[in-house]
């Protein structure tokens, strides 16, 4: 089966909106041919849960030529940002035909780019888990291996991108969630600095500042592009943010010069970590050698045990807030079958906290940025695995039979405070942290970061590297995700699915 324009999938967001540009293809031929491979690829990873036809072929009819995006198909995620006129499930079974009214701040950001939404991502259930497994989306599956998880919380995204459907996919990341389906699926991923792009109207923080949205893409270039069409303050934002000196684009070809680089595969949650994510970032750290900077090993001091508590603690009561705005939209009171056992189950837990447990959890939360903040005096970067473990299998992760029996029973009881002590969450919450040991931390000090596709296994499974910088420094790591590219290309890796 041939697609059309088969140069597609060769080229980035940047360079298609160049030949918009010039004429040499219309927006309109180019939504075709990503709408083709939504038709054509999509069921075997099923990473796009709403395509968006009839809207992405207005959008391509009206893009504006000269815009940066001009006629770039991406995908929307089906978690926060919302699109006017169409339904935002955030996962749920419960909200999919609820319809927002206007567009999210930053998908109108997206749209005076040019771009064009093809489709609405895959993510799980309100994106509180590193996999993409809702029981109302049903599973997104890694491209290069359909057996195994694309992560998450962007995890459609991510598939998508890798695939080669769209060069960009929006997502967010409260925990990793962007960086995590970019080490997944051998993509570019970076987080923003907190309060560089807009969370307006209808959210301030989201997750007490954890959650940062941005994009999933194959080139740095289409990732530091976008951040430029979309970073800057909103109306009321509750976060300032440090401006940039110029263009993130103009960054990517910058020479970072010779770096401070510190290198840590010593998790700050979890205790262990997989051989595979130990060697992908050694051989990274061989690579930045190579290229003039000083690296040595050295890593910020936390508590783990402690900061994993507070940060569950963060996400219990966001759970619970998440759950009751969903009332609001259902215009009555929720019910434990509007989610799945697991969320309700965290909700009941988020309920059953004191205020104060809620107050010291954010204390200690603050005390890591402060560590971490002394750390980056001494050094500009910190490179780290992204994740502890290679992709594992799609359902590894999820509840046992009996414990989403207990939860179900303990759910509807409604006993919330036995679940908090019970400790089936606390048996999750390891190992999801065994999964994701590197990344929540610069979720909760706030500071840029990026998962860099640099390394794959004997699987031929991508293992990502993760680069943290100082607040407000996406300019240093966009230099040396650039000098990284160069160095060593990641573009023409494809991964086998991707057969039509």
């Amino acid at each position: 089966m041939s697609l059309p324009f088969p140069e597609y999938d060769t080229l980035d967001g940047l360079a298609l909106a160049d030949l918009v540009r010039r004429g040499e293809v219309s927006a309109t031929e180019v939504t075709e041919a990503a709408l083709a491979r939504v038709a054509a690829r999509n069921p075997a990873i099923n990473a796009v849960v709403r395509p968006l036809d009839t809207l992405a072929r207005e959008m391509a009819r009206r893009a504006p030529v000269d815009a940066p995006f001009a006629g770039v198909p991406m995908l929307i995620k089906d978690l926060q940002a919302t699109i006017a006129g169409v339904p935002t499930s955030h996962g749920t079974r419960a909200l999919q035909q609820v319809i927002p009214p206007h567009d999210s701040e930053l998908v109108a950001r997206y749209r005076r780019a040019g771009a064009v939404f093809v489709g609405k991502s895959n993510t799980p259930e309100f994106g509180l888990t590193p996999f993409t497994e809702s029981e109302a989306l049903g599973p997104a599956r890694n491209p290069w291996d359909t057996t195994r998880t694309p992560g998450g919380s962007s995890g459609g995204s991510g598939a998508a991108v890798a695939a080669r459907i769209v060069p960009i996919g929006h997502g967010g990341d409260g925990g990793g969630s962007l960086r995590i389906p970019a080490s997944c699926n051998g993509v570019f991923g970076l987080k923003p600095t907190r309060g560089r792009v807009p969370t307006g109207p209808d959210l301030g923080d989201a997750w007490r500042g954890f959650a940062q949205e941005h994009v999933l893409t194959r080139s740095v270039r289409d990732s530091a592009a976008m951040l430029d069409v979309t970073a800057g303050e909103d109306a009321g934002p509750p976060v300032a943010c440090p401006a940039q000196a110029r263009p993130y684009l103009e960054e990517v070809t910058r020479e970072p010069g010779a770096l401070r680089i510190a290198t840590s595969s010593t998790p700050f949650f979890g205790s262990t970590v997989h051989a595979d994510c130990v060697d992908a970032l050694n051989d990274t750290a061989a690579l930045l050698s190579s290229l003039g900077h000083h690296v040595e090993r050295a890593e910020p001091v936390v508590d783990g045990q402690r900061l994993a508590r507070a940060f569950l603690t963060v996400v219990a009561a966001e759970c619970r807030a998440d759950i009751e705005w969903m009332g609001r939209q259902l215009r009555r009171a929720p019910r434990s079958d509007d989610v799945e056992v697991a969320t309700w189950a965290l909700g009941l837990v988020g309920a059953a906290y004191k205020a104060s447990d809620y107050a010291t959890a954010v204390r200690d939360l603050q005390l890591a940025g402060r560590s971490c903040g002394a750390f980056f005096t001494k050094y500009d970067v910190l490179v780290t695995p992204t994740l502890g473990t290679p992709p594992f299998a799609i359902g590894a992760l999820q509840p046992t039979l009996s414990e989403r029996l207990a939860l179900s029973l303990l759910g509807r009881l409604g006993l919330g405070g036995v679940l908090k002590a019970g400790g089936l969450l606390d048996q999750t919450a390891r190992e999801v942290f065994g999964f994701i040991p590197f990344t929540p931390l610069f979720n909760v000090t706030g500071q840029p970061a990026m998962s860099v596709p640099l390394h794959w296994n004997a699987a031929g499974l991508p293992i990502g590297t993760q680069f943290v910088a100082r607040f407000g420094d996406e300019a240093t790591l966009f230099r040396v995700a650039g000098q990284l590219e160069r160095a060593r290309p990641w573009a023409q890796r494809i991964p086998p699915m991707r057969t039509v």
